[in-house]
């Protein structure tokens, strides 16, 4: 997080990344829009929202990624005080500044964790203007990721992402996520999935509750993302990545988190993620490599 002297924040609100373990698409509703079965994970890494008191409203972006992005309302942050405001009626002010940790348009919830993040740090300064149920349909008008993204511990996010099944996830994920530094847009890849006349995935029955490793091994050998195979079309380096990430040693799984591109393992240890990830980021300097824990529950 970036400092500003004499001045620290009131409240800090972190945005968690989001990891698709797997992503079915087993429908498309009449207006387009598609029917999803994702298991979705929370990492110790993300991106960080700050809020410091003033009389008028500003928001600024920082940190790493934050390059081309616009601190106006085409940023989900913006649009999320502007809901959070309308609709609890009351008035937002003082400086937000996001540290934009993440890559953009990168497959693991930047900008719907960025939103999710706002929405909880309005919720702490404001704490009884909405309830539960108003928080969770202003999270979802903001974007089919946000409602699980305002959760951000392990879940089962279903239909457009308004039906959530938390899941229970006693065991830490060793992760390392990798994105090859070429941006994907969602409704991109979902336009090539119908144009490439897919087939939708069955639906399935699922435990809320995950007891160790080897049974989530075996849900997602038994799963797939959906979105890999075209996105992997639009960035070779991709279905590349995957491969080499599941020859690494120590390495348990790995595939492609949301619409892409970043990449996701899973690891018997810390450690061998680690060493996994060094190896990475000296082959590849452009590719943003990070290892990280999982959220348990």
């Amino acid at each position: 997080m970036a400092m500003h002297p004499n001045n620290s924040p009131l409240l800090t609100e972190r945005a968690p990344a989001k990891i698709n373990l797997d992503l079915r698409v087993i429908g498309r509703r009449p207006d387009g829009y598609h029917l999803l079965d994702s298991l979705v994970v929370f990492a110790d890494c993300g991106d960080v929202l700050d809020y410091y008191p003033q009389d008028s409203l500003t928001f600024e972006i920082e940190g790493p990624y934050a390059k081309g992005l616009e601190a106006d309302e085409s940023n989900l942050v913006c649009r999320a005080i502007k809901a959070f405001s309308e609709k609890s009626g009351q008035l937002v002010t003082g400086r937000f500044v996001l540290t934009k940790n993440l890559p953009v348009a990168s497959g693991i919830g930047g900008g719907s964790a960025d939103a999710a993040a706002a929405l909880r740090l309005l919720t702490r300064l404001w704490p009884e203007r909405l309830t539960g149920n108003e928080l969770e349909e202003l999270a979802l008008s903001l974007g089919a990721d946000v409602p699980a993204c305002l959760r951000s511990r392990p879940l089962r996010m279903e239909g457009t992402g308004e039906k959530i099944t938390e899941l229970k996830v006693d065991f830490p994920l060793n992760l390392l996520l990798v994105n090859p530094g070429v941006p994907v847009e969602t409704a991109t890849i979902f336009g090539d999935l119908k144009d490439a006349g897919f087939s939708f995935s069955s639906k399935r029955n699922l435990p809320t509750e995950v007891a160790d490793m080897k049974q989530l091994l075996r849900i997602l050998h038994d799963s797939r993302n959906d979105l890999q195979a075209p996105a992997s079309l639009r960035v070779p380096e991709v279905a590349a990545l995957i491969v080499r990430l599941n020859d690494f040693e120590g390495g348990c799984y790995a595939g492609m988190s949301g619409s892409g591109a970043t990449c996701f393992a899973l690891f018997e240890s810390m450690e061998a993620a680690d060493r996994a990830g060094k190896v990475i980021s000296m082959d590849a300097k452009n590719y943003w490599v990070e290892t990280c824990r999982g959220f348990a529950k």
